[in-house]
């Protein structure tokens, strides 16, 4: 456990600079990379207890926005509950490496969507928000995770910045809470996970700050998507480590998941790329 301790405090930092840069992505960058190490019971209970102050950090800092969002928010947020009580349930009973696989193969479809740039408003949002608050809620139980989904449905909602963040804000601090309430319940709150806030809590301080600075200075869809990028090749790697380890698919064709996913991500940067890149300018010949 110690050994893992160091590692473990530059991967929250760097995706603390992250969720300081865009308002979330603090697990999302999180996990993948620490269930390398570390199961899912221990990692997750840690990084619950930080979210409800990290979440209602985000929801504080863009409460204007929140009064023009709330009642369109509430559905999502009623939807969590029967949501987070399924997901915690699997979480106490499902083994392990079988968390692990299950928690990749959730994340990377979502992730390459949204690399892909996908685009389409919820109808009937009041009606279907309910329902999209059920899968958020137990993937969020399951895996501590529910940026990518929240990032799709908000982003294709219509939402002005702050609203988009209040929104956030307010549907992750409810998620987190309900979700620490549940885990208590079930027992999932140990010392040994508990000991992982210390090293979480110094990343916060510095890398929060640190994006929020950063994100002023760059462009912030290419840091996002350079993000996305970095996030789909590590849960590939996963997936294919995974499939290995499960004996699912034996020998090297296990990293066929990966080299998949960097086809896919490699071909979806050459398009975000040559999308955004400046047309040429245009010279003007006269003739007389």
């Amino acid at each position: 456990m110690s050994s893992f301790l160091p590692p473990f405090a530059v991967i929250t930092l760097a995706a603390a600079v992250v969720n300081g840069a865009l308002g979330y992505g603090f697990s999302s960058i999180t996990v993948p990379l620490a269930l390398l190490f570390v199961g899912s019971r221990l990692l997750n209970p840690a990084l619950v207890v930080v979210e409800v102050v990290l979440n209602g950090y985000v929801l504080f800092v863009n409460r204007d926005a929140l009064p023009r969002v709330r009642r369109r928010m509430t559905p999502v947020v009623a939807g969590l509950v029967p949501g987070i009580a399924a997901g915690t349930f699997a979480l106490a009973l499902v083994r392990p490496d079988w968390l692990k696989l299950w928690t990749f193969a959730l994340l990377l479809p979502l992730i390459l969507l949204q690399a892909a740039g996908f685009r389409r408003p919820l109808a009937a949002e009041r009606r279907w928000g309910w329902l999209f608050g059920n899968g958020v809620g137990a993937l969020y139980a399951l895996t501590t995770i529910s940026g990518p989904p929240l990032a799709l449905f908000l982003n294709n909602q219509g939402l002005a910045k702050r609203e988009f963040r209040a929104s956030l804000g307010f549907i992750r601090l409810a998620e987190a809470s309900f979700t620490a309430i549940a885990y208590a319940y079930a027992g999932l709150f140990t010392r040994e996970s508990l000991t992982l806030v210390p090293a979480i809590v110094p990343s916060l301080v510095i890398g929060v700050p640190f994006g929020v600075w950063l994100i002023r200075r760059i462009d912030a869809e290419t840091f996002r998507r350079i993000c996305m990028s970095f996030d789909a090749w590590v849960v590939g790697f996963g997936l294919s480590t995974l499939l290995r380890v499960l004996h699912l698919v034996d020998g090297p064709e296990a990293y066929g998941v990966l080299g998949a996913v960097a086809s896919i991500d490699t071909i979806l940067l050459y398009r975000f790329f040559s999308r955004r890149r400046p047309a040429p300018a245009l010279s003007r010949s006269f003739s007389h």
